[in-house]
């Protein structure tokens, strides 16, 4: 069944959204008069599931835009929260400040002890301003290297969840170096002698994703969007018109199926029906599994031959062939 306490509902969701209310209303008035009507609910409930199977298996590019930026689609804390055990959270760049937009520590995820990283964003107006909306500044990024270099020096697979509008374009970040600090993932996590795995788990927008995005697998949920700009900030400057969106989102290719034929990303993680919003503990329990199947694979895997294939890997990206 669905959750009946969205804040927000998308359009091509209201058709179903409105079935599972009637279906609630019709439980409950069963309940209250003792009337029988179970094969009432039984078919609406199977309507409902065909409806909603047919709905999210034609979603446009934009749809699945809209569904990775789902206010209540879950975060970098719900997937740590139910993928692993013991997690301590380690705090501050050493330099500057600590920022709360990046999550960064150490956890236990079956046999690995690993260091998770990833972008968090708020709940509400309050959290979000806290989180920054998921926008890291620079000491954010340099938090994330240096957990990253502790987790090499002993060892430690690094998992990485990518949810972020985007760098936060700041002037303060800016005059603290977001562009070196992004730069320096850039080439540390290249050359890093320990497995890194990576998982969009719903926006991958531009450097601030790339910035905690170098690893020798990257996976992406189902209904995630990775790309260089938004499809917002991309009709701005071709059309100087945001409501060409959802056109600048088809043209774009930053769905997992198309970044997939790209070779962009290596698997796509399928997701509960009707987004990981719908079931948190089925969208964790799937990504986990993905994750430690290529963990498994890649421990396995000498520290050089490892680093010499994830350059390679990157480097592949954006070949040119007559």
């Amino acid at each position: 069944m669905l959750k009946k306490n969205f804040r927000m509902i998308l359009d091509f969701e209201k058709p179903i959204v409105e079935l599972e209310k009637k279906i609630a209303e019709m439980e409950e008035y069963a309940r209250e008069t003792g009337v029988d009507l179970t094969e009432d609910i039984a078919r609406l409930t199977k309507k409902v599931e065909a409806l909603r199977k047919d709905v999210y298996s034609k979603l446009t590019p934009w749809q699945r835009v809209q569904l990775a930026r789902h206010p209540d689609r879950p975060y970098t804390l719900d997937y740590i929260q139910r993928m692993a055990s013991d997690f301590i959270e380690l705090h501050g760049d050493r330099h500057f400040a600590d920022d709360p937009a990046l999550v960064a520590g150490i956890a236990q995820v079956e046999e690995f002890r690993v260091v998770i990283i990833g972008q968090q964003k708020g709940r509400d107006v309050k959290e979000n301003l806290y989180r920054n909306f998921g926008m890291s500044n620079p000491e954010g990024y340099r938090k994330a290297l240096r957990v990253m270099k502790m987790g090499a020096k002993f060892n430690m697979p690094v998992i990485s969840l990518i949810d972020t509008p985007g760098a936060y374009p700041g002037i303060g970040a800016e005059e603290r170096g977001q562009a070196e600090a992004i730069a320096r993932n850039l080439l540390e996590m290249s050359h890093l002698p320990v497995p890194i795995v990576i998982a969009i788990i719903g926006e991958g927008a531009s450097g601030g994703a790339l910035g905690i995005g170098v690893g020798d697998v990257i996976l992406m949920m189902e209904n995630c969007w990775y790309s260089v700009i938004s499809p917002e900030g991309c009709a701005a400057i071709l059309w100087r018109d945001n409501a060409k969106a959802p056109q600048a989102a088809e043209a774009m290719k930053l769905t997992a199926p198309d970044l997939l034929e790209l070779g962009v990303i290596d698997r796509i993680v399928p997701e509960p029906p009707g987004g990981a919003h719908w079931d948190y503990d089925q969208a964790a329990a799937t990504l986990k599994k993905f994750i430690l199947e290529e963990l498994r694979r890649l421990v396995k895997i000498p520290p050089e031959e490892l680093i010499e294939k994830r350059v390679e890997k990157f480097a592949r990206m954006g070949f040119w062939k007559e």
